[in-house]
């Protein structure tokens, strides 16, 4: 029993080949959509590339990418085919293909759910490589004379002001690493020589933050050094004052950027998904019921188009018996191999 029987006249078989035929070139342009979001989303991160971690965030945007391209290109011959399909001469050479073609559209279909959904899950993996990037990059804050490393103290102001953040969690952060170069410290000054012989690992920590942290939208010039000390400043309580910094830490700031960014791009390839699956079942209803015509040579006669040739179970049952005997096959031709050469090794 076939599953979502259809009858079809020349008039319904034309109909649903036109208007696939123009849903496909929508969807072409649906691909190129997904491919422009993808390499957006590529450029954003290769612009904060470092700080993070590792290149493992890049899979979702290459992914949207590949996607777009192969929507295109499916999607420009599934138009051709529609066109071609009105014309039974035309039409008889894509015959032999279509099957195939439709179980790559499944496929095809099935990869770009998933990558749709990774654009949805990547938030642990990001949090994790902005967490460690970060970190690392503030470390390297201070080395402004170091090749390789002299640009991470333009990178990290830049991205504290565009982002209205202060350090990985908060500001206390600053105050755990030496940010500043020793370049710029007086060695002679009693504080300097104190400061770094109360800590263990000889650095310079001070209870400050980079100018970046500084926010503009505070009514009090900006607080940036000795922030715990009440004493330094006129009327200041560091617990209970609102500091004019920003309090925001960077990797939240990022993570909801780029999870609001992908959240967005991944709902966009699920509605691209959906018109996906629309016209890969218009296209089975349109193979069908061409392939169901009584007399192909008379374009008037009624015909039938379906889903599936059997019910689900059936199908399903069709499948596992397919794989098995698939399966046996390549087991038979191991067991052919390996005969035929114990008697040449004896």
């Amino acid at each position: 029993m076939a599953l979502l029987k259809v009858k079809f006249d020349q008039k319904k078989r034309v109909k649903l080949a036109q208007g696939l035929w123009l849903m496909n070139w929508f969807s072409v342009l649906a691909g190129i959509i997904i491919f422009g979001l993808g390499l957006f989303l590529k450029i954003e991160l290769r612009k904060r590339s470092d700080v993070m971690n590792n290149s493992e965030s890049h899979f979702v945007p290459n992914s949207l990418i590949g996607v777009g391209v192969l929507s295109c290109v499916f999607n420009s011959l599934a138009g051709k085919i529609c066109y071609d399909a009105l014309d039974p001469a035309k039409y008889a050479k894509w015959k032999p293909w279509l099957k195939p073609y439709l179980a790559v559209c499944v496929l095809f279909n099935a990869t770009l759910f998933l990558v749709a959904l990774c654009c949805f899950l990547l938030r642990g993996s990001l949090e994790s490589t902005l967490a460690h990037g970060l970190k690392n990059g503030m470390k390297f804050y201070r080395d402004t004379d170091t090749p390789g490393r002299c640009f991470m103290k333009k990178t990290i102001d830049m991205l504290q002001i565009e982002f209205k953040c202060c350090g990985n969690n908060g500001f206390r952060d600053w105050f755990e690493i030496q940010w500043i170069s020793n370049r710029y410290l007086d060695f002679s000054s009693k504080e300097v020589k104190d400061r770094i012989k109360s800590n263990v690992d000889g650095r310079y920590l001070v209870d400050g933050v980079p100018f970046s942290c500084c926010n503009p939208n505070s009514p009090r010039p900006c607080i940036q050094y000795q922030l715990t000390n009440n004493s330094a400043h006129y009327s200041y309580d560091h617990q209970t004052e609102e500091l004019n910094l920003w309090l925001r830490g960077c990797r939240a700031a990022l993570l909801s950027y780029y999870s609001n960014l992908m959240n967005t791009i991944g709902a966009v390839t699920l509605l691209v998904w959906l018109f996906e699956v629309t016209i890969t079942v218009g296209l089975r209803y349109l193979h069908t019921a061409l392939e169901g015509m009584a007399n192909p040579e008379d374009p008037e006669c009624e015909s039938e188009g379906w889903l599936l040739e059997k019910s689900v179970p059936e199908t399903w049952k069709a499948f596992l018996e397919s794989v098995k005997k698939l399966g046996k096959g390549n087991q038979v031709e191991a067991e052919g191999e390996d005969a035929g050469q114990a008697p040449a090794a004896g």
